[in-house]
């Protein structure tokens, strides 16, 4: 049997690590089949609760494109670029016809895949970290191959990040790109 290959490997750890913080904040996470892959997404977080006393929701999900990057990415003005492989994929992303809201999250992995994942008795543990951006209302673009996508440095994708996210989805607000 062949090992997977790295690339793989990488979008397994952001598989694992949007299922870890979907799970600590207390959320149902599910992976998406082919169909809704080509659709942009690759995961579906589902609630069921009243967030805050001005939710509106008490049932909706947030659906969730995921990438995972050994690339470094460059940081200026409080924000983190990834660059988007596809102009549909982006495409898909901005679109502000659809429900539920889509985001991206961008798992940005050491350069060394021995660095990855570190397992003790103690702790098991992904090194690095994700960050999220909603793309609805993004610019259009002209470039075919991708676009350069830009994460605020302060949308980290952790257990707090993600019931702030779904907060605001309760009360029937727009995730919008701020880019």
């Amino acid at each position: 049997m062949a090992l997977l290959p790295p690339i793989e490997t990488e979008s397994e750890l952001s598989y694992a690590y949007l299922h870890a913080v979907a799970a600590y904040a207390g959320m149902s996470c599910e992976c998406s089949n082919r169909h809704a892959d080509k659709l942009g997404v690759d995961a579906l977080i589902r609630v069921s609760e009243c967030f805050t006393p001005e939710s509106v929701l008490t049932e909706f999900a947030l659906d969730v494109q995921l990438k995972a990057t050994i690339s470094v990415p460059t940081e200026k003005d409080g924000k983190l670029s990834y660059f988007l492989k596809g102009a549909d994929r982006y495409d898909k992303l901005r679109t502000p016809t659809v429900n539920p809201a889509r985001i991206l999250v961008v798992l940005f992995l050491p350069t060394d895949a021995a660095q990855w994942l570190q397992q003790t008795e103690e702790q098991l543990a992904i090194k690095r970290c994700a960050w999220w951006v909603s793309l609805r209302g993004a610019p259009d673009t002209e470039n075919t191959s991708g676009v350069t996508i830009y994460l605020p440095r302060n949308q980290v994708f952790n257990s707090q990040g993600l019931r702030e996210i779904m907060t605001c989805l309760s009360k029937q607000e727009e995730l919008l790109y701020a880019g």
